[in-house]
């Protein structure tokens, strides 16, 4: 994938912010809230922007997020064990799965291939790390079983890619819609936009 310009970056990058900042709030979605993006939005970072230190940024958000809802937004702390530390690798699974698709990415169609591929891994990795870590190590769960743990999963990993393969769905769109029209993202004119799909 082309490189994008700096400004491009930085453009996606708070985008990124504010989607992650509206709807991660909330988690899980509601008539009057959206689902938490925040797997989509470490997952699109990681295809559209270069710099490692995004990565430390989204991080922080989330927690910053996340300590915010918990503080002042009612919602509760269930969800925050030691095994919290274990979200680092999660949203890093999913950084580096939208890595490696950029590196694999081409203007066709058969692109569409990979990109499932990644999301699905990726997204895989990430439920393992954060959901696998707080069932067995999260204290939360008396008796923890590998075989209660894989019910747990199949009941709760189909929503949670579900609503990652929307958003990312959102973003293919978005740069499909740049790169059918010519508009900028490498800071040339009329260049076409390399990224998710087009």
């Amino acid at each position: 994938m082309q490189k994008l310009s700096q400004r491009s970056q930085l453009a996606i990058g708070l985008l990124l912010m504010l989607v992650m900042a509206a709807t991660r709030s909330h988690h899980f979605a509601t008539p009057a809230h959206l689902p938490d993006a925040s797997w989509a939005v470490f997952f699109v970072a990681g295809v559209y922007l270069s710099s490692a230190w995004w990565f430390a940024v989204f991080v922080i958000l989330a927690v910053a997020v996340d300590w915010f809802a918990i503080t002042f937004g009612g919602v509760s702390s269930f969800c925050v064990t030691p095994a919290y530390a274990a979200l680092l690798l999660a949203f890093g699974a999913l950084w580096l799965g939208g890595r490696r698709y950029a590196r694999h990415h081409r203007d066709r169609l058969t692109s569409l291939v990979p990109l499932v591929v990644a999301i699905v891994l990726s997204a895989l990795g990430a439920e393992l790390c954060s959901s696998g870590s707080f069932y067995f190590f999260g204290g939360r769960f008396m008796h923890p079983t590998l075989a209660e743990f894989l019910v747990r999963e199949a009941r709760y990993f189909p929503m949670m890619l579900g609503v990652m393969v929307f958003y990312v769905t959102l973003a293919a769109m978005i740069h499909a819609l740049f790169a059918l029209t010519g508009l900028r993202l490498h800071g040339q004119p009329g260049s076409k936009a390399h990224g998710l799909h087009s």
